[in-house]
């Protein structure tokens, strides 16, 4: 009898021993995730609880939500890995051998907008609008609010149109550079338009951190292996196409146009900024809001107590009776008193003591807010349905209609799906508790370092205070300052007095107390700055090194540069960039700097390291950008910059994602530049008999 071959061979297994192999494997995966997540997380509560001295806020919630990102990224990746990734590459593979040029352009558009809209990080953007107010900036509250759907297909949109300019490349061979050299021309051109335009100037930041936002886990292999299968098959005539290199170049910079372009659009029905007050007091601001009533909700939860008294005709009844519907329907409650005492502050700026009294013993009846981060579980799961099914709906009807081809392993792909929906919505809900959470509140504390802050979360409400306890200071210049004393767990402080904060008729003082800066003296602390600084670049060079995707990079650079540019050379090269990218955004923010004034220069650098650069250099550190905005890194540093511009007081906190995708690119092609000229330099010198070739003097 014929023995079966060993690739047929089937082997039957107990049930114990099933489970103790699925077990070792998911244990496997999991520990990779940890890995991962661990290391960027524990540096950023230890700098808050240890170098700033400030408690984690929420930590039961907090290891709640880095849990889910743990096992949601696994299980997303899972999914990926068994699910989606065996359709793309067969698709990349069957694709140019079976259909022509046109469908193939079609099938890469549509790939290209599915999956962004699959992206785990593309949520993130939805969830950033709540920090900015819509009298500083109209056109980027708008995109982040209520056409947030907008502003994903305007990015959608970019990935599809740059996928078919990578098919098409391939197909002609063309070189990368001219691609650079318009798109990058464009870009700047555009910039320079949006910054002198009052509404555009403060999209800037969001459009160019939207190209980081879509090279994430779905996107580039999905793309990758759509481009290798077309560069194998373009390259048969013995043209040199880098290996699918540069898709994600593109993929990185034509949704930065889409985003500015939707913009453009938007900017003719959309006010300029300006005061409160006098936002509200003209017609065109209904545009930014469904309704009447979501827009006074808005005008409660945001503004000063003159301005909501404006929209409500000044008729302070009217106001109390909308805030009294508001206690009718406690989620609608909590989503416009959304911090534990953002209602006793409202409540406090109402003069009538009998009203108070009675919308205090109302609000008592409220139940608490048990959903905090404003997602839900049911939301996650239909977000995570609309991003994956479509997508793989899409890469199934290729498969079967278009190349027919069937899937090997279909029980394998479909079971795929599952986890990779399952894993979205965990790794959504993860973010919502975890990453955002953890980015906001370090970023939130970050500027202690440098400026003096106040922390309402921890006030104080002093009993029988009375005038007589207030005693004045004066300074040599004459100025008078008012404060007393107060006394807490034994210790005794100087608290400065704050008239606002003083309920005279009740005899209450709301101490709020304040720290900072922890580093130097002064308003704004230039020690505390280089401190956090610091902080930002090692947060961006220890981030980045543990990418698992920049690893895989750094091997497949390794052999295309046949040892020229080791793998731990590309990694430290991303790794320093990414780090003096970080650093420089949180500068920008501090500083409130225009991004224009600092993306140019280095953008106009980059075009100058990209004409002296060799074919295989220019692919390599562009795409190099790709890798260091992972699923991780992304809702992290966006989380942060929100908080520290919300500290601040600048108008928006975007930005430091794409210097983190820029700086990297400057790093990467200075260091090809630094390994030609070594070559040609040595190649100099043996050509002239001053030295012997060896293997190992051609590589560094």
């Amino acid at each position: 009898m014929k023995r079966a071959p060993a690739a047929g061979r089937q082997y039957r297994v107990s049930g114990k021993e099933a489970l103790s192999l699925i077990l070792r494997y998911v244990q496997r995966r999991i520990s990779e995730q940890i890995k991962a997540v661990a290391g960027i997380i524990i540096y950023l509560l230890l700098f808050q609880s240890i170098v700033l001295g400030i408690p984690i806020l929420d930590a039961a919630v907090i290891s709640l939500g880095m849990v889910l990102v743990v096992v949601g990224l696994a299980f997303f990746l899972e999914g990926l890995l068994i699910g989606i990734m065996p359709m793309g590459e067969e698709i990349g593979i069957r694709l140019p051998q079976k259909a022509s040029t046109t469908v193939i352009l079609i099938i890469a558009f549509v790939l290209g907008l599915g999956a962004t809209l699959a992206e785990p990080a593309i949520g993130v953007l939805k969830v950033a609008g709540s920090s900015v107010l819509a009298w500083q900036a109209p056109l980027l509250f708008l995109l982040l609010n209520r056409f947030s759907a907008y502003l994903v297909a305007a990015v959608g949109l970019g990935v599809g149109i740059a996928l078919v300019l990578s098919m098409f490349r391939f197909l002609k061979g063309h070189s990368l550079k001219p691609y650079i050299y318009v798109l990058i021309s464009l870009l700047l051109a555009l910039s320079l338009y949006a910054q002198m335009h009052p509404n555009l100037r403060h999209l800037l930041g969001l459009a160019w951190d939207c190209g980081g936002v879509t090279t994430g886990p779905v996107t580039v292999p999905l793309v990758l292996a759509l481009g290798i299968g077309i560069s194998h098959v373009a390259n048969r005539g013995g043209e040199k196409t880098e290996g699918g290199f540069g898709v994600v170049t593109l993929a990185s910079l034509v949704p930065v146009i889409a985003v500015i372009c939707l913009g453009i659009v938007l900017s003719f029905r959309v006010p300029p900024p300006s005061l409160e007050q006098d936002f509200f007091r003209q017609d065109q601001h209904s545009f930014l809001f469904e309704s009447d009533e979501e827009m006074k909700d808005y005008v409660i939860s945001k503004a000063n107590i003159s301005t909501q008294l404006q929209v409500f005709q000044l008729d302070e009844a009217a106001l109390i009776s909308h805030v009294e519907s508001l206690m009718q329907d406690p989620a609608r409650f909590h989503k416009v008193f959304n911090t534990e005492h953002a209602f006793e502050d409202w409540l406090n700026s109402i003069d009538s003591p009998e009203r108070k009294a009675q919308l205090a013993q109302l609000v008592s009846g409220i139940p608490a807010n048990t959903n905090p981060s404003g997602g839900g579980i049911k939301q996650n799961v239909m977000n995570a349905l609309r991003a994956i099914v479509p997508l793989s709906i899409f890469l199934l009807f290729v498969l079967y209609f278009i190349l027919r081809e069937r899937l090997t392993k279909p029980d394998e792909v479909f079971m795929g799906l599952i986890f990779a929906i399952v894993g979205m919505a965990v790794f959504s809900g993860g973010i919502e508790l975890g990453l955002s959470k953890v980015g906001d509140q370090v970023g939130s504390n970050l500027p202690v370092s440098f400026t003096q802050m106040d922390y309402p979360e921890q006030r104080k409400m002093i009993q029988n205070f009375d005038d007589d306890l207030v005693n004045t200071a004066i300074t040599a210049e004459g100025e008078s300052r008012r404060f007393f004393y107060y006394e807490e767990s034994g210790d005794v402080t100087q608290v400065e007095f704050k008239t606002e904060n003083y309920d005279a008729p009740k005899e209450v003082y709301r101490h709020i107390p304040s720290r900072g800066p922890l580093f130097g003296k002064g308003p704004y602390s230039i020690v505390g700055i280089l401190v956090v600084l610091l902080f930002a670049y090692i947060m961006g060079y220890s981030a980045t090194l543990a990418e698992p995707a920049l690893n895989a990079l750094g091997l497949s650079v390794e052999d295309i540069t046949v040892g020229a540019f080791k793998k731990g050379l590309l990694i430290q090269s991303v790794g320093i960039g990414v780090g003096a990218g970080i650093a420089l955004g949180v500068a920008k923010i501090i500083w409130n700097l225009p991004l224009f004034w600092i993306l140019g220069p280095i953008y106009l650098l980059l075009l100058i390291f990209t004409g002296l650069s060799s074919e295989e250099f220019v692919n390599i550190g562009w795409d190099s950008a790709g890798v260091t905005t992972g699923p991780i890194t992304v809702p992290l540093v966006l989380s942060m910059g929100l908080g520290i511009g919300s500290q601040v007081g600048v108008v928006e906190g975007f930005g430091i994602l794409s210097l983190a995708s820029a700086c990297p690119i400057i790093t990467v092609l200075g260091m090809g530049l630094y390994i030609n000229g070594k070559r040609k330099a040595f190649l100099r010198d043996y050509q002239a008999g001053k030295s012997e070739l060896s293997a190992e003097d051609m590589v560094l």
